[in-house]
């Protein structure tokens, strides 16, 4: 087997940094080594690597999510990135593959001005990428109609409201999203045989996987979930151990959804008239992913959360039913494939500017967490895709395959 050098290189998102990291360590498990590059700030606040992981800063000015940041991530990290490369390369030890992901295209144009083989990390849900490719690949679709659907094999048709929100040329992040999604795709279609690894798994997404399949080399190596944490406060586990088994709602957001004072007001009520114990958590840190400790507690019976692609992942690997309530991105799609396709979960209808009124969380938590026919598949599903999630990343699994196949390559 080839002796492989990773240098794994993400935007310092924490919606990136944690699928990226994971990868990082799953391959320095199995005998890579492994460098893994971000913004200083994000590598000065993570533990000690373990053994075959190094980590690399290819920019160090403080993260911020500007145009100007954007504008100088642009225009200082390709060189930093090249300089890693031949640093490794000046002490024997050089880069056989270079793994980025979303908003840093330029990762590829480095390696391949480098000539070291590259592959895109997709650390979104392979509908969603499917979806990108239709929009943004050579051909895509070049439309202003902000009704159009899209369809994928056998999966019910994605209507406009379950598209990735910036796919939409009304959408405000299109302007800048779209281009650089253009970029990524460009990119990938210049490649003889480009690689693009999925976090998810083939059990899981198969429909959007042989879409994938007919265009370019997929391996889908997920969920990279992180499966340990020692951030719960401990007074909040001797709470949960307090409460019946698949008692309590877990609510949380992530850190880019600001919800204003009347959305809180409509959350919290919705909760209080649902008369469940309720965890809610309100972030005041740069951390987007929910916490799988407290996910896979057993008091825990219902996740409320903004179906960002980790917090999906990490609900479905602890087998908890979803409530989904979509804001930006890829989250609408997210929800959309909880409710019509795994049916692990229901999808909030949002009421204008608020994320949910009262009466509609209040409904939507009598659905998963109720005695009717609807929840007990829904808990039914949940269990089920859990044990699919395990299954896949074991040794033999369709995941771990899939990794060790590329370090074969």
């Amino acid at each position: 087997m080839k002796h492989h050098h990773y240098l794994i290189t993400c935007f310092p998102l924490q919606g990136h940094i944690n699928p990226s990291l994971q990868l990082a360590k799953n391959l320095a498990a199995l005998g890579a080594t492994v460098t893994f590059s971000t913004a200083a700030g994000v590598l000065e606040s993570l533990p000690p690597a373990p053994d075959g992981l190094s980590y690399a800063s290819f920019y160090d000015e403080n993260f911020s999510l500007t145009a100007a940041y954007l504008t100088n991530l642009r225009k200082f990290g390709p060189q930093n990135l090249t300089e890693i490369i031949q640093k490794s390369l000046d002490d024997g030890r050089p880069v056989t593959c270079l793994v980025y992901s979303l908003l840093i295209p330029w990762a590829s144009m480095v390696a391949r001005d480098m000539h070291v083989p590259s592959a895109f990390l997709a650390i979104q849900c392979a509908a969603a990428f499917a979806i990108y490719s239709r929009f943004f690949g050579c051909g895509g679709v070049k439309s202003d109609d902000s009704s159009v659907c899209v369809k994928i094999q056998d999966l019910p048709t994605f209507s406009s409201c379950d598209l990735p929100t910036f796919v939409l040329p009304e959408n405000a992040i299109n302007p800048v999203m779209g281009p650089m999604m253009i970029e990524h795709m460009k990119e990938l279609e210049t490649l003889p045989k480009p690689l693009v690894l999925l976090n998810t798994f083939q059990e899981l997404e198969q429909e959007a996987i042989e879409e994938l399949e007919s265009k370019l080399n997929v391996l889908a190596i997920g969920p990279l979930i992180v499966t340990s944490y020692s951030c719960v406060e401990e007074n909040y586990m001797e709470w949960l151990d307090s409460k019946p088994e698949k008692s309590v709602v877990y609510v949380a957001f992530g850190s880019l959804m600001v919800l204003n004072k009347e959305q809180k007001v409509e959350i919290l009520h919705g909760l209080l008239q649902s008369k469940r114990p309720f965890l809610w958590v309100v972030r005041s840190s740069d951390t987007e992913d929910e916490d799988e400790e407290v996910l896979s507690h057993k008091s825990i019976g219902c996740f409320v959360t903004h179906c960002g692609w980790n917090s999906t992942l990490e609900g479905l690997a602890c087998g908890v039913p979803m409530i989904g309530c979509p804001h930006i991105s890829d989250q609408t799609t997210n929800a959309m494939l909880v409710e019509k396709v795994w049916g692990n979960g229901v999808r909030a209808r949002a009421n204008g500017e608020v994320v949910l009124n009262r009466e509609e969380l209040r409904e939507c938590v009598d659905v998963v967490m109720g005695e009717g026919e609807r929840g007990e598949e829904i808990r039914k599903n949940a269990l089920m895709l859990r044990g699919m999630a395990i299954e896949a990343v074991k040794d033999g699994g369709s995941s771990y395959n899939n990794l060790r196949k590329i370090m074969l390559e």
